[in-house]
This record gives structure tokens, sequence and C-alpha cells, in this order.
């Protein structure tokens, strides 16, 4: 068999007590190249390639940055913010290394140089946060946060929307002067009331599905840049 040939696809028989959809998700993972590649890297999740498909087409993370990470929980886009901003390969890094924050109820597994808060996000006055974390001019908020699925569709909209508002309101409270905030929405992008908001805040708003958001999944990532602070 040539070293090129695809790997033959891995079939999941239908087990007692489980149910037909988690077959098909299992079978889906077991059949993911970013859930493979995830793996022989050592990231967390395969979400780790949007965030670098993200970055590559915005050049948002750089050495010396402080980011925030909401919803950080299992760890794939931390990975990736500490590999972009705490790199020691570029002069004088050790005077500018960057720090990487993570806010999440359920705490991941550790990660060196990530600087983690158990925090219920949804359930803490931003304000309390940000005295709690003792920290203001952040160059990027990022949120990959995302509800339970309900399985109603417009239920599931309306909640990650409610996430990425709270997310926008906290970034608007510790972004720096042209800082830069990003975070999940679902179908057609940011809800208009929140994009208006966010042009008004930011020079420039996109909306933005990077490769490794699969095909048949309605997210999408707004990305502002360039906080008016």
């Amino acid at each position: 068999m040539s070293s090129n040939a695809r790997p033959l696809a891995v079939k999941v028989k239908t087990a007692k007590g489980r149910k037909i959809s988690s077959t098909r998700w299992l079978q889906r993972q077991l059949n993911d190249p970013y859930v493979l590649k995830a793996k022989s890297i050592g990231y967390k999740s395969r979400a780790a390639f949007k965030l670098i498909e993200i970055d590559e087409r915005f050049n948002l993370l750089k050495s010396g940055m402080t980011v925030i990470d909401l919803g950080c929980s299992p760890g794939g886009w931390s990975q990736v913010a500490l590999e972009k901003v705490c790199s020691k390969h570029e002069k004088n890094a050790l005077n500018s290394l960057g720090r990487v924050i993570g806010i999440d109820l359920n705490e991941p597994e550790a990660i060196p140089g990530l600087e983690f808060y158990k925090i219920n996000f949804l359930e803490t006055d931003p304000i309390d946060l940000i005295g709690k974390l003792k920290i203001n001019n952040v160059d990027i908020v990022l949120s990959d946060m995302a509800s339970s699925s309900s399985g109603h569709k417009k239920t599931d909209h309306l909640r990650i929307m409610a996430l990425c508002e709270s997310a926008a309101f906290f970034a608007d409270h510790v972004l720096k002067r042209g800082g830069v905030f990003v975070a999940k929405v679902l179908s057609g992008g940011a809800e208009p009331e929140l994009q208006k908001l966010l042009k008004i805040k930011f020079e420039k708003v996109i909306n933005f599905k990077p490769p490794a958001s699969r095909k048949d999944s309605s997210e999408k990532y707004v990305v502002a840049i360039g906080f008016r602070a």
C-alpha cells in the first residue's frame, strides 16, 4: 500500500445502550482529520486549529501580549495562545513574555503557563471579575464558549448569543486601545444589534468561518479588531 493512501474509515457499530446519535458522533470523531492531528501534536481539542486558522487569517497573536480565554476548557485555544504570545525564540522575548489567563467552570488538565481561574462566567459580575483578576489593558479577549445543545436551533442560537454578548461586555471593560475580541456565534454571524455595537467599539468587524469548523455546523466567529478605548 502506498504511504499516500487515505486511511480506511473507522466504522462504529451501535452498541447496546448507546443512542444512534452517539454512535454517529463517535464515528465522526474517529474519522475527523483535525481530531487525529490534535492528538498527534498534543492539543487538548480539535478547536485549537480554529484559533490557528483565525490567527493565520488576521495575524492577531503576537509575542508579549496578554490574552484572556473565556470558556477555556479543555484548553486547545489556551495552548495555541501560549505558543504565540510566550514564544522564547524572539529577540528580547524574556523581557516581554505574554500572559494567557483562562476562565471556565470546568478546570482543564494542567497546561504549563496558563493562569487558570475556576469561575462561572455567566454568574459572575464582570466588574467583580475584573477586580478579582486585577488586570486591564488586555490585548485580546477570546471566547469559544458554547452552552449545551438543547436540540432546538432557535434556543441554542439565543443561548450562544447571550454568551457572546456577555463576553463582549467583559471585553469592553478590559481591552486596551487597539485590542481584539474574538467570539463564537451561530447562523449568519453576530446579531444585527451586537454587530452594530461592535462596529461602534471597534475599527473593523468580520464574521469568519475557519476551515476547521465542520461544514455542517452553523458556527462562525466574530473577529473585532482595533478597540476604540
